[in-house]
């Protein structure tokens, strides 16, 4: 699995922290996502998956 995203895209909501907060974190002055680990062992793909459904701008893109 490789995770992308679109930080021009993202409207700082944080449901991809929620749901996966190994892969993604939120930056302290606006709260774009931030991808901390583009390619996550295989116990994270499902809340990757989770993150890139709930995401309201689908700024995330998972590839499998």
């Amino acid at each position: 699995m490789h995770i992308t995203i679109d930080e021009t895209k993202c409207c700082a909501a944080g449901q991809c922290v929620f749901a996966a907060p190994d892969i993604f974190d939120q930056r302290e002055d606006d709260g774009i996502v931030v991808l901390l680990n583009a390619d996550p062992p295989e116990d994270q793909w499902e809340g990757a998956r989770q993150a890139a459904a709930v995401c309201p701008a689908l700024a995330i893109e998972v590839w499998e």
